[in-house]
């Protein structure tokens, strides 16, 4: 793995030290003797590379020194500033020259990219470990997705059939409605009606000398339960009571109460009867 960043360092670090050996010889060697020439070429790349190979040895020991960092730096820019100005003051092939001065300072970042790769470097054991770790945390989390999903279109389906039950009790209940509206309406018409009103008294009360019940229409509305505390304290009446009490409220106002007014109050008083011995006791007093 190192390969991946060794060997592009030490090919640039090559090519640097072989163009600024070549630079010094070719520039310097029109004015000094190039033996001289090559001594200061050498000299440069000696240095870089010393620089270097105490950098490497330092790296691998795990230590650092800024002092040899920067004198290996120094030698960098110094190779390069050769270069530089050898293409500054080429006759020819100018740009040529300048655009491989780049090269010291290349193979110096280079060695720097190579010494981060070293000291974030792991272990296959521990690449394994993270991609496991990884490759667990992704599981779960694919999971929890799918639940999640899961349980939202079992949401959406309850919620749907509850709300198909709801309108299905709804048009129940409207079409009821509009059935005990309609039976009672023609109760209503029935009642209404002088001689239908007379039939009907005629064959559901005993005809009493000079007296015409009225024919009531039957209770229809929301009925309060009573406590079953109340109903258990409240002592049964027996029908002479019942028919006294039924009596006096009957005959509390003029004209006398019909039986629907009759049995509101008889509620409200906190009596306790049955629809059955309550109508019994009206038809007996009545």
């Amino acid at each position: 793995m190192n390969a991946k960043t060794v060997l592009p360092a030490v090919a640039m670090t090559a090519v640097s030290m072989v163009l600024t050996l070549a630079v010094v010889v070719m520039w310097l060697g029109t004015a000094v003797p190039w033996p001289v020439a090559l001594v200061v070429g050498l000299g440069i790349d000696g240095g870089w590379l010393a620089t270097l190979a105490y950098e490497r040895r330092l790296a691998a020991q795990g230590d650092h020194n800024r002092a040899v960092t920067a004198v290996g730096w120094s030698f960098g820019f110094l190779a390069a500033g050769v270069l530089i100005a050898h293409a500054l003051t080429a006759e020819e092939s100018a740009g040529a020259w300048l655009a491989v001065a780049w090269l010291p300072i290349a193979a110096k970042a280079l060695w720097l990219v190579h010494a981060m790769w070293e000291r974030t470097a792991l272990t296959p054991v521990a690449l394994d470990a993270i991609r496991g770790i990884q490759q667990e945390a992704r599981d779960e989390a694919a999971v929890a997705r799918a639940r999640l999903r899961a349980e939202a279109a079992t949401e959406e389906t309850r919620l749907t059939a509850v709300t198909e039950a709801g309108a299905r009790v709804a048009r129940v209940q409207a079409k009821t409605a509009q059935t005990l509206s309609s039976a009672w309406s023609t109760l209503e018409t029935a009642r209404a009606g002088e001689e239908t009103g007379r039939a009907l008294t005629s064959v559901t009360a005993r005809v009493t000398p000079g007296v015409t019940p009225r024919w009531e229409l039957p209770v229809w509305g929301p009925s309060e339960p009573l406590a079953a505390r109340s109903l258990e304290s409240a002592p049964a009446l027996t029908d002479e009571a019942l028919d006294v009490i039924v009596d006096e409220i009957r005959t509390s106002e003029t004209p006398a109460l019909s039986y629907r007014e009759m049995a509101a109050r008889f509620r409200a008083a906190g009596h306790s009867a049955s629809e059955v011995r309550l109508r019994a006791a009206w038809k007996r007093v009545a």
